[in-house]
């Protein structure tokens, strides 16, 4: 592939993001061209707070959305769309409802791995009840947690808490990393117990350069509860993260509870595109990214979008 049909299409790609909409396919994707490109679906959900049920109809911002059953209906439809998919969660999914008090996080992990779940990362509210509590709760998990700047000195945690993994699909490669929020002040010291904090930007840049340089991945996803914007306590959160950042290309967001109608793209420091996405909380909406690859595994197009989750999804 020449540079300036690389630059073309990188010049392309910038226009249509920064247009945030739903996105026409592009020459190269055009009839005739499928066995040149590859489709791989990214959906990501964050904060589901243990609501296994729809919200209430009488809830003040989402009546009647949300709820574990019209998710995995909205998913199977994608996944019979024929394409591969990678199913993500951004972190806090314990704590909010008696689903948790009770069977501490049995059943959400049961539920989710059902949905067949690619991965998740590690939000504040999973400390709820201790190391031990978590370490429980992921028994059921049949889908790995990522978290590469919280390092745990747990036997348990340690063994099952990956700080990467590596998704191959052909010539493609999509590597995943997680950053965990800034935990103290946040995170009872009794829960968090010995566990390690690392800066998350430092944490972020060594994870991209090694996925994308030493890996050779195709794509980085960080997935992130550091939250949409910083407020007051002045932590880095996505916003921030994506313009300091280098070698990442999506920031799957959590912890801040934002409701992004649509995916945000951001300049990164090498003034190239980082999306990020961010989806309120209690799973009333899902992130959607479809990603579109060359023959050799190189990413050359992006169309994104939010879904809303219904009682009714077929």
């Amino acid at each position: 592939m020449g540079g300036s049909g690389m630059s073309n299409r990188r010049d392309f790609l910038k226009t249509m993001l920064a247009a945030g909409a739903s996105l026409a396919l592009p020459s190269v994707l055009q009839a005739g061209s499928e066995k040149k490109t590859k489709k791989i679906i990214l959906l990501q959900t964050n904060d589901m707070h243990s609501q296994i049920d729809p919200l209430p109809e009488t809830h003040h911002r989402f009546p009647g959305m949300g709820g574990m059953a019209a998710r995995a209906a909205l998913i199977s439809k994608i996944r019979g769309e024929g394409h591969p998919v990678l199913l993500f969660d951004s972190g806090d999914v314990f704590q909010g409802t008696p689903y948790y008090n009770m069977y501490g996080g049995e059943v959400e992990m049961k539920l989710m791995s059902e949905m067949n779940y690619s991965a998740a990362t590690i939000g504040n509210h999973e400390f709820d009840k201790g190391l031990d509590g978590l370490a429980d709760a992921m028994e059921y998990a049949t889908f790995p947690f990522i978290s590469s700047n919280y390092i745990f000195k747990h036997p348990r945690l340690s063994k099952s808490v990956k700080r990467y993994k590596i998704f191959t699909f052909g010539k493609i490669k999509i590597g995943v990393f997680g950053l965990g929020v800034y935990p103290y002040g946040l995170i009872s010291k009794i829960t968090f117990s010995d566990t390690e904090y690392r800066d998350p930007v430092v944490t972020a840049a060594e994870m991209a350069y090694f996925l994308k340089k030493e890996e050779k991945c195709s794509i980085i996803i960080c997935l992130s509860h550091l939250g949409y914007k910083a407020d007051e306590d002045g932590q880095t959160a996505d916003y921030d993260l994506a313009r300091q950042s280098k070698n990442i290309d999506f920031i799957l967001g959590g912890h801040s509870h934002t409701l992004l109608s649509k995916p945000v793209s951001v300049f990164n420091s090498d003034n190239k595109q980082v999306l990020i996405t961010q989806n309120a909380y209690a799973g009333v909406r899902m992130s959607r990214i479809d990603c579109y690859f060359s023959s050799a595994g190189d990413l050359i197009f992006v169309d994104a979008y939010t879904n809303n989750i219904f009682k009714k999804q077929v």
